[in-house]
């Protein structure tokens, strides 16, 4: 089993910048592809960046490519978001989810991830 926490999230201005944190224990993140989904109200829970096991490959949104970069820390177990020129429409719940098992795959449905934290808020003002 794999518990994700995430945290970093908040209220920031349009234009502001947040670093998303998501911390696992439970086994090592090494061999998991990790990606960031987003829910906002109302809304389907949507993609927004993947990063494969070793960091080498990453694929984004169309909605953040250019305002967003998702990384990891294998040693620290830990993945980040880091969210600039962030919009109003960026508010939203942010989960990170793991998946075992893909390689070099990148994969953007939510049902492909095995493991899921319990979200944390971002919200932007404008």
């Amino acid at each position: 089993q794999v518990q994700l926490v995430e945290s970093g999230g908040g209220l920031v201005q349009a234009g502001g910048s947040l670093r998303l944190s998501c911390a696992a224990s439970g086994r090592t993140l090494s061999s998991y592809n990790m990606a960031w989904f987003r829910q906002a109200p109302g809304k389907e829970r949507e993609f927004a960046a993947v990063i494969n096991w070793n960091g080498e490959y990453t694929y984004y949104a169309i909605s953040v490519k250019g305002r967003f970069t998702i990384s990891r820390d294998n040693a620290k177990n830990t993945v980040y978001l880091r969210m600039n020129s962030l919009k109003p429409e960026d508010t939203a719940v942010y989960y990170c989810a793991a998946a075992d098992g893909l390689g070099s795959s990148l994969p953007t449905g939510a049902g492909r991830y095995d493991y899921w934290g319990q979200g944390t808020q971002v919200t932007v003002s404008s």
